[in-house]
């Protein structure tokens, strides 16, 4: 019944008039980001993020959260109908998806796409709802000890979960903890790593950073492999799949739900691993195997049911603990810092219209998924054939005006620019900037519950290990490091994972 009365709370704050238009902006501008092949939500929410901050914290939310799950889904429409992934989730539903549209089955895996997204949401969702409560009221008796570990194990994490060397993921991690360390000390006042400099007073902006780091060393990345992008079919002649489709897909839509539900908890990039997982382990069990890569309808229900149930069950860690599984979701943890919320399980009792109003607008926004990207096909085809040379001078402009607005300074659109600038090279040397945004993102928090930890315990360091939650965090978290560099004393990651 308690679960009953929060929904009817989270309903009554989701429909208003106002949060409802802030869903379906969010929505149609994340499904249009997620059909322009390059820019993807991390980099999208990041130029959208100064738009919210004058919204209430709800609405806010709800638009943001609609711009993230959207862009999971449009990325489906261009790995379709043109082999050109919208963004990082969607790679592997350009390996089926594309096929069946060269033989004239283009308007069945589009629906297929939208039917798997939508089930994978609203089941994420349903867990969402469940789980998050007793996750939240557990982490409710966590102690500063506790919480410095759990942020510690979040960044092990995402460095075992980061593509590439692990020694280039931990590196990053700590550029991450040393840049959020500049500004002023909150206990003390004294500035550090300033330089002397008055703009580095109150820190770096994390806007900035995200819009460098995501938005420019987009623009850059995608200048530099612009490709014609031509689309498979001129005209889509029917969306219902037969009687056979639907019974090929239900299996791959149901696995690839738990998959990537399971996954999208985990730090890192749990879409995408989910939507690599659901696809490999479809082709080991299915019977039509042979017709993987050749357009089999269990190549497209699987991973978009995958990332799009990862994308949605990654606001468990962020609602309930205040843990950002993602860059994403630290950008949503900035967002509710921005405007005086502070993340972690409080959130649910001291706010409890603004908790369940977001997870009932996740449904409401899988429901506005399906009656938008259906019929305006043909409009989304369009769009993503127009010359990336047009593009990105707004974009630009855009990122440009966004950061100018935030202290109406002109350093900080310099700052952006050399955030653009380590962001492409980083991506040369093959470091992926996620965990470093994460790290930044947490590293003032893990200073101040460190030094309350410590405070606690008079000076004594055994405090992480005496207690019993804080000692089973860390314990995960090295052994989850160890596990990871087995395989690195023997051959390379990307090696070590490699299917069979």
């Amino acid at each position: 019944m308690e679960l009953l009365s929060n929904l009817s709370l989270g309903f009554s704050v989701a429909i208003t008039p106002g949060n409802l238009l802030y869903c379906l902006a969010g929505v149609f501008l994340g499904t249009l980001i997620g059909v322009l092949p390059g820019l993807g939500p991390t980099a999208t929410i990041a130029m959208l993020l100064p738009i919210t901050f004058t919204l209430p914290p709800v609405s806010a939310l709800i638009m943001l959260a609609g711009i993230y799950y959207g862009s999971q889904y449009g990325g489906s429409t261009t790995s379709i109908l043109i082999n050109v992934p919208g963004e990082a989730a969607s790679v592997v539903t350009a390996l089926d998806g594309y096929q069946m549209a060269r033989k004239g089955r283009a308007g069945v895996a589009l629906t297929t796409a939208a039917v798997g997204s939508f089930f994978a949401g609203t089941v994420a969702t349903l867990l969402l709802a469940l789980f998050a409560p007793p996750l939240a009221e557990f982490a409710l008796k966590f102690g500063p000890a506790d919480y410095f570990s759990l942020m510690v194990l979040g960044l092990l994490a995402s460095v075992v979960l980061a593509q590439g060397s692990l020694l280039h993921a931990i590196g990053m991690v700590v550029l991450g903890l040393l840049l959020g360390l500049a500004g002023t000390d909150v206990n003390s006042g004294a500035q550090r790593y300033t330089f002397g400099m008055p703009e580095l007073a109150d820190g770096i902006g994390f806007v900035v950073v995200a819009m460098g780091m995501f938005g420019l060393a987009e623009i850059i990345r995608n200048l530099e492999h612009n490709e014609d992008r031509t689309s498979a079919v001129t005209k889509i002649t029917s969306l219902m799949p037969s009687r056979d489709d639907w019974r090929r897909m239900v299996g791959p839509i149901l696995r690839g739900t738990a998959i990537g539900s399971a996954l999208g908890i985990l730090p890192g990039s749990g879409s995408i691993l989910g939507a690599f997982a659901a696809y490999s382990i479809e082709k080991k069990i299915s019977k039509n195997s042979a017709e993987f890569g050749k357009g089999a309808i269990e190549g497209v229900a699987a991973p978009e049911s995958a990332n799009n149930a990862g994308a949605q069950t990654s606001f468990i860690p962020m609602l309930t603990m205040g843990i950002p599984s993602n860059p994403v979701m630290a950008l949503m943890v900035g967002a509710m810092i921005i405007q005086g919320i502070q993340p972690g399980p409080s959130v649910m009792v001291e706010q409890p219209a603004l908790f369940w109003g977001i997870i009932v607008s996740m449904w409401i926004g899988n429901l506005f998924l399906i009656i938008l990207n259906l019929p305006m096909v043909g409009m989304w085809v369009k769009i993503v054939t127009i010359p990336y040379q047009y593009l990105f001078p707004a974009i630009l402009v855009f990122c440009s005006i966004g950061v100018f607005s935030l202290k109406n300074t002109q350093f900080d659109i310099y700052f952006m620019a050399i955030f653009g600038a380590l962001g492409y090279m980083f991506t040369k040397l093959d470091c992926e900037p996620a965990p470093m945004l994460l790290a930044f993102i947490l590293g003032p928090m893990m200073e101040e519950y460190l030094r309350r930890a410590l405070l606690l315990s008079r000076g004594d360091p055994m405090v992480f290990l005496t207690r019993p939650i804080s000692a089973t965090l860390l314990a995960v978290g090295v052994l989850a490091i160890v596990v990871a560099s087995i395989p690195a004393l023997y051959r390379k990651r990307e090696e070590a994972f490699r299917e069979e």
